[in-house]
């Protein structure tokens, strides 16, 4: 069974082009339910077996993560490792389980992002000045990684694979690899470059070619974790809510688009997403502003419904 399992693990970054953390993540969910499994049936199972799981067990199992707290969305994305590990199995081992299939996730209810107010992402400028004043080329590192993501609307880790060469001579727009290994071209403002330009001029290292644009300030690739510090010291400072994140800053930059006129396939295209029913979670948020002004503003808003 460790032989399968690894296997799979394996097809997920190799094959898929899956992130580590991502295969972890699956590879836990897996032992998960392997664990839940053997105390089941009162031993440890066998590759055959996988084809004998009934709906009691699947459904067992889904209600021992309930009892151990753990959360819908948290299942929800086990049942989808689960999943994907039976039809691995399918393919490559020909053991086929039907079972599963008639196993329904649990729910998520699909929480809609909050766009940060323009004028936090203007004070976020100083602000960075007053936290960083020490370590001038830090300041200006933090504020070209907030204007690059806010920007052009990219994951963190899509911010930090950026290399020196991919900026040289300020190129109208970045060819950006993101999840599964999907490549799409971002167009970049004068501004974002601007501010780019700045910090790699105060930059003490990091200035060859091949070398990642965001430092640390040891020298090293930035990593996410820094990345985020960055986000939460301004939250922090300026008293921001909890939701300003590096992703409020990418969700930012698709409701100003979509705000102002972006179709949905282009913002679909420009935000990396593989579905459209995920660029369709932003038309929801700008319905809820409209609907928030036309509740507070319209005077037709103020007449009873049997009028």
């Amino acid at each position: 069974m460790n032989e399968a399992v690894a296997a799979f693990i394996e097809y997920l970054t190799q094959t898929k082009h899956y992130s580590a953390h991502t295969a972890m993540a699956y590879e836990m969910d897996i032992a998960d339910f392997l664990k839940f499994y053997t105390d089941y049936v009162g031993g440890e199972p066998v590759l055959s077996d996988m084809a004998r799981v009934d709906t009691l067990c699947f459904r067992g199992w889904l209600a021992s993560r309930m009892r151990r707290g753990l959360g819908a969305k948290s299942t929800a994305r086990a049942m989808s490792s689960l999943r994907g590990f039976f039809r691995f199995l399918s393919k490559q081992h020909g053991i086929k389980n039907n079972a599963i299939g008639l196993i329904s996730s649990p729910k998520v209810p699909r929480k809609l992002s909050k766009a940060i107010e323009n004028t936090d992402i203007e004070n976020m400028r100083t602000a960075i000045q007053d936290i960083d004043g020490a370590e001038p080329w830090v300041a200006a590192r933090d504020w070209a990684l907030v204007v690059l993501i806010f920007g052009c609307g990219l994951r963190i880790s899509e911010a930090l694979a950026i290399r020196n060469s991919d900026i040289s001579g300020r190129p109208e727009s970045l060819r950006i690899m993101g999840k599964g290994r999907k490549e799409r071209i971002i167009p970049v403002l004068a501004p974002v470059y601007d501010a780019i330009d700045k910090y790699i001029s105060m930059r003490p290292f990091g200035n060859a070619p091949d070398d990642n644009l965001f430092r640390s300030v040891r020298g090293l690739p930035m990593s996410a974790r820094m990345a985020e510090k960055v986000v939460e010291k301004l939250r922090n400072y300026l008293q921001l809510p909890d939701y300003v994140t590096p992703h409020a800053l990418r969700h930012t930059f698709a409701t100003s688009l979509l705000g102002g006129g972006a179709d949905l396939r282009t913002l679909q295209e420009l935000l990396g997403h593989s579905s459209l029913s995920t660029t369709q979670l932003y038309t929801k948020v700008n319905m809820a502003e409209i609907s928030n002004i036309y509740a507070h503003a319209h005077p037709r808003a103020q007449i009873m419904p049997d009028d």
